[in-house]
């Protein structure tokens, strides 16, 4: 489902008895970046739409934020299709990838640093994901000013190719410690994340937003 622009394409899946969508999504260039993969049983489910949206193009990039089931639990399946996909990755995502005999083509970046490719530009932060506070990536696309949200800026519901309009001091500010347990990590990601200016996030769950 193409969802902002002529580019970006959102593959979604709700699970009813948690009321929770999960979305992933397809930047289609000369060099297709996918972000996240799902879990396996999403993954395959999204496989032929995947294919019918990239139209014969090779899929490029695979980026994974933080490592856990929806993130990158179909990672094995899409590279069965695609071997030749890169996969972006945090340091500590690389190495449970590693560990649990996912081996793939691995592009290890850190917070601060970009990759660049042929009309689009990822600039990574650090994320303290989850309740372990694993070390993953957020991204902002920045040449369309798109924010891959992840699990911050989530809400429930069947939410399925939609947008709401929002504020991004007001949607940086509400996350919360479920999201985020440790304080001084929360805190310093709201100061880095304040600074950016998107105009457009996409969230791993829930509507996306136009701000």
């Amino acid at each position: 489902m193409l969802i902002t622009g002529e580019d970006l394409h959102q593959f979604s899946t709700h699970i009813p008895p948690i009321n929770l969508s999960f979305h992933q999504y397809l930047l289609l260039t000369d060099e297709p970046l996918l972000v996240h993969t799902g879990s396996a049983q999403q993954a395959e489910a999204m496989l032929p739409k995947l294919k019918a949206a990239l139209n014969g193009k090779e899929l490029k990039y695979i980026f994974v934020s933080h490592f856990e089931s929806d993130e990158c639990g179909g990672l094995s399946i899409i590279l069965k299709h695609f071997p030749r996909a890169k996969t972006i990755c945090s340091e500590t995502t690389a190495r449970q990838l590693s560990g649990f005999g996912i081996i793939s083509d691995l592009i290890v970046k850190k917070p601060g640093e970009k990759l660049s490719a042929d009309s689009y530009e990822l600039e990574f932060f650090n994320y303290p994901s989850e309740m372990h506070l694993w070390e993953g990536l957020l991204a902002i696309e920045n040449k369309r000013g798109i924010f891959f949200s992840s699990d911050l800026m989530m809400s429930f519901g069947e939410e399925m190719g939609t947008t709401k309009e929002s504020n991004w001091q007001d949607e940086v500010n509400n996350i919360n410690p479920e999201q985020i347990p440790d304080t001084e990590k929360r805190e310093q990601l709201k100061l880095t994340l304040l600074k950016l200016e998107p105009n457009f996030v996409a969230t791993g769950h829930g509507p996306c937003l136009k701000l």
